[in-house]
């Protein structure tokens, strides 16, 4: 069944109105900022997540291993005044040496934790990692710190916990959290304690 004259002419001004429509469309630039910003700004928004955490992790790891440094310093020359017999001061005071030298880790004393221990001469280091703090345990483990005597090789380590600053993005998607949603920061260093 053909259509008559007066469906062909309706059929043809809509066919034509339609591409009138389709020609404006095309040229139309409204909104085409609004395409490209939609398209660019997830790219430049998780490269500036990306960038500020590493930063920040950054400048907390030269911070623990300054504070390390500093500390260790003090350890083998003997300059902190406790007892090399008492374990716990011993312990309490490296710590609070650490966290006063380490300015970027936020609650030191509650986010790291440090562990001593003699190393034979020609033995191996520790395979394991450094023990961290576990915030979703009630109680804390106590960590392995001995005291030196003269001569002796020691092994310091420290592990600071921190939450990331933009855990969904960036950096914050690719760093190794433990059960707490935090990342850990290792910091270790062996030395001699030097002779009276």
């Amino acid at each position: 069944m053909t259509p008559g004259p007066a469906m062909r002419h309706l059929l043809a001004r809509a066919g034509g109105a339609l591409r009138r429509r389709g020609r404006r469309f095309r040229a139309a630039t409204r909104g085409s900022a609004t395409v490209e910003f939609v398209i660019v700004f997830p790219v430049f928004a998780f490269m500036l997540c990306s960038a500020v955490e590493s930063g920040i992790l950054m400048l907390r790891q030269v911070s623990l291993d300054r504070a390390m440094d500093l500390s260790i310093r003090d350890l083998r020359l003997k300059v902190l005044p406790v007892s090399s017999n008492d374990r716990v001061a011993l312990h309490a005071a490296v710590k609070a040496r650490v966290c006063e030298s380490a300015l970027m880790i936020p609650d030191c004393t509650n986010t790291i934790l440090l562990e001593m221990r003699q190393i034979e001469k020609g033995g191996a280091l520790p395979s394991t990692r450094a023990p961290c703090v576990d915030r979703t345990a009630t109680e804390q483990i106590d960590p392995d710190f001995q005291a030196g005597i003269d001569n002796q090789m020691m092994l310091l380590r420290a592990c600071a916990v921190f939450d990331p600053l933009f855990p969904g993005a960036g950096l914050g998607l690719d760093l190794t959290l433990d059960e707490s949603g935090a990342y850990a920061l290792t910091s270790a260093s062996a030395f001699v304690i030097e002779p009276s």
